[in-house]
C-alpha cells in the first residue's frame, strides 16, 4: 500500500515538473511570431521540400522582422486557423481566407492585400502521354517528394513506440488498481477515477481526443505537435491496455494467491511475484494486437497537421494533383509494417502454445 502511495506521488510529481517545462514554453513564445497557414494554397503558401514558400509567407516574414520577432509556421488545416487564433494558440492566421460575418465575430481581419477570381474546371479531353515509371518519377523523385514519406514514417513509428510505452506503463497501474479492488475491496477512490477515465477514453473517438488534447488542453501553449500526439494515443491505449491486463490478472487462478499467503509473501509481493508474470504470458499476444491498432490509429495524427505518414502522402498528393499513386505508397507501407508486426506477434503466440504443453 505504501509503495502504491509513494508511486502515485512520483506521478505527481512528474507531472508538476511537466506543467512547468509547459509554461516555459510560453514564455519563449513570446518572442516568437506563430503563423498558422494550410500549406497547399500555391503561390500563396506551399511546402518547398522541407522549408515554407509562397506570397504570404514572404508577407509573414516581413511582418515578424519589422517587429524584431523569429517567425514560426505551423502547417494546420484550414478550418483550424480561426479556432486556434481565437483561443492564442497562434499570433496570425496566413491562408488565403475570405471575411465572412461569421469569422468577424471571433477574429479581426486586415485590409484585404488581394484579390481572387473563382473559375470552374472540367476534365481535358487530352490524355496523359506519362506512362508508369515517368508517373512515378514525376510524382516521387521530382523535387525529392519521397523525403515526405520518409519524414512521415519516421515521425508515424517515434509516435507508436513512444504511445506504446506510456500506454503499457499506465495501463499496467489502473489495471493493478482494479484488480487490487477486485480482489480485496482497497483502492477504492483510485478504482473510481480509474473507471471514470476508462469509461471516457474508451466511449469516445481517438480522433476527437487528439483535438482535445491539442486545441483545448494545450490551446494557449506552443508545444510540439508530436508530444502532443504521444500523450493523446498513449493515453488512449492506456485504456485497453489497462483492460488486457486486468483480464489477464483475473484469470489467474485465486489458488495462486493462496500459494503466495501461505510462503509468506504480503499481497504485493504475491502480485510481483507470482500473479504478474503468469499474467503477462497470457496477456502478450494481444498486447501485440493492441501495438498494430495503435500504429494503423496513428494515421489520423493529420487533424493537427503533423506531418506523419498519411499526411507525408497527402502531401504529395497536393502538390502533383496524382492521387492513386501517393495514397497507394502509404497503404503499401502501412500494410508492410502490420504484416511485419503480425508475423512477430504468431510467432510469440506459437512460442508460447509450445511452452505450455511443455
Amino acid at each position: 500500500m505504501k509503495k502504491s502511495i509513494c508511486c502515485i506521488a512520483l506521478a505527481l510529481v512528474m507531472a508538476l515538473s511537466t506543467v512547468g517545462l509547459f509554461a516555459s514554453c510560453a514564455k519563449e513564445k513570446e518572442k516568437t511570431l506563430v503563423m498558422a497557414t494550410n500549406a497547399n494554397f500555391p503561390p500563396y503558401e506551399y511546402k518547398d521540400g522541407a522549408a515554407f514558400a509562397g506570397i504570404d509567407v514572404e508577407l509573414a516574414q516581413a511582418i515578424a522582422d519589422k517587429l524584431g520577432m523569429k517567425l514560426e509556421i505551423q502547417d494546420v488545416e484550414f478550418g483550424a486557423i480561426v479556432a486556434g487564433v481565437e483561443s492564442g494558440k497562434y499570433d496570425i492566421g496566413m491562408a488565403g481566407m475570405t471575411v465572412t460575418e461569421d469569422r468577424l465575430k471571433n477574429v479581426n481581419f486586415t485590409d484585404s492585400y488581394t484579390e481572387a477570381s473563382q473559375v470552374i474546371i472540367y476534365k481535358s479531353g487530352n490524355a496523359s502521354s506519362q506512362n508508369f515509371v515517368e508517373k512515378l518519377k514525376s510524382t516521387f523523385l521530382d523535387k525529392d517528394r519521397w523525403v515526405y514519406l520518409v519524414q512521415g514514417l519516421g515521425n508515424t513509428l517515434l509516435i507508436t513506440v513512444l504511445a506504446v510505452v506510456i500506454g503499457i506503463v499506465l495501463g499496467f497501474v489502473i489495471a493493478i488498481i482494479r484488480s487490487t479492488n477486485q480482489l480485496t475491496g482497497r483502492l477504492r477512490i483510485p478504482n473510481f477515477i480509474c473507471r471514470i477515465y476508462l469509461t471516457v477514453v474508451r466511449g469516445t473517438p481517438m480522433v476527437v481526443q487528439l483535438l482535445i488534447i491539442y486545441f483545448v488542453v494545450f490551446s494557449s501553449v506552443n508545444i510540439s505537435k508530436i508530444l502532443v500526439a504521444v500523450i493523446a494515443f498513449g493515453l488512449n491505449s492506456a485504456a485497453y491496455v489497462a483492460e488486457i491486463v486486468r483480464s489477464g490478472i483475473m484469470s489467474v487462478d485465486r489458488g495462486q494467491f493462496e500459494a503466495g499467503y501461505s510462503l509468506g509473501f504480503g499481497y504485493t509481493r504475491t502480485m510481483i511475484s507470482i500473479i504478474l508474470p503468469q499474467a503477462i504470458r497470457n496477456i502478450l499476444p494481444a498486447l501485440g494486437n493492441e501495438a498494430i491498432v495503435l500504429l494503423k490509429e496513428t494515421s489520423v495524427s493529420g487533424y493537427i497537421a503533423l506531418n506523419d505518414l498519411t499526411k507525408g502522402g497527402d502531401t504529395i498528393r497536393s502538390q502533383t494533383y496524382e492521387a492513386f499513386l501517393p495514397l497507394i505508397a502509404v497503404a503499401l507501407i502501412y500494410l508492410l509494417m502490420v504484416v511485419g508486426l503480425s508475423a512477430l506477434v504468431n510467432r510469440l503466440e506459437r512460442r508460447l502454445s509450445n511452452d505450455k504443453r511443455k
